[in-house]
C-alpha cells in the first residue's frame, strides 16, 4: 500500500509518502527544496545528486519523522543549517 498525505506545518504544506514494505515501511516528507527521509533510504545517493536531505532512523509514521531527532544530514542540508539532533519538525522550514 502507498499512502500520500498533505502535512501542514507553520503555514506550509509538505507531501508525506509512505510505502508499506517488509520488514519496515519507507517514509518521507517532501518539501519545495528537499526532504526528510527514513533511515532505509540512502544518504550517499542524496549527496551525489546534491539534495537537501535529512534522515531519521526507526520511523514508521509521518509523526515519527516529525517528532524524532535527525541522525544524518546531506552536505547540502548542512550548508542550509540542518544539524544532527534537530527534531524533524524543526527542519521542515529548510525544506
Amino acid at each position: 500500500m502507498i499512502q500520500i498525505e498533505n502535512i501542514s506545518e507553520n503555514g506550509e504544506v509538505y507531501t508525506g509518502v509512505k510505502i508499506e514494505t517488509k520488514p519496515a515501511p519507507i517514509v518521507l516528507i517532501n518539501g519545495k527544496r528537499g526532504f526528510l527521509m527514513c533511515g532505509i533510504l540512502n544518504m550517499e545517493a542524496a549527496d551525489k545528486i546534491g539534495a537537501i536531505a535529512a534522515s531519521i532512523s526507526g520511523v514508521n509514521t509521518f509523526d515519527d519523522l516529525l517528532n524524532k531527532e535527525v541522525m544524518r544530514v546531506s552536505a547540502k542540508a548542512r550548508d542550509a543549517g540542518i544539524r544532527e539532533g534537530m527534531k524533524g519538525r524543526d527542519i521542515l522550514k529548510y525544506l
